[in-house]
């Protein structure tokens, strides 16, 4: 299940998390950000139990965006005990993204 990422609960869903964390930064208008959507969905519930998987709307959310350098999108962003871990700018693969989480877990 994807979470809803916002600059409210980031701290307690991603920072203090005791899993990695994916964080998709998007926004609805942005054409990839659609392409990667389904892709995301099913890593989240591929991952589930050993990797979150959040969306973060960059229009909604522009101070997270900023905080992590998102100047493009989408932006994958994977966390580690609140670090980033790894970074994925544009669409990729399924299996390319997979590969950057299997990295960090």
């Amino acid at each position: 299940m994807e979470l809803k990422i916002t600059e409210q609960n980031f701290e307690e869903e991603v920072v203090k998390s005791n899993i990695p964390v994916l964080v998709d930064f998007y926004a609805d208008w942005c054409g990839p950000c659609k392409m990667m959507a389904p892709v995301v969905a099913e890593l989240a519930a591929e991952y589930e139990g050993k990797c979150k998987v959040g969306k973060c709307n960059v229009d909604e959310n522009m101070n997270l965006a900023q905080k992590y350098g998102v100047m493009s999108i989408p932006n994958m962003i994977v966390f580690k005990s609140g670090e980033v871990k790894a970074n994925v700018v544009g669409a990729v693969s399924k299996t390319d993204l997979a590969d950057k989480i299997d990295s960090v877990l």
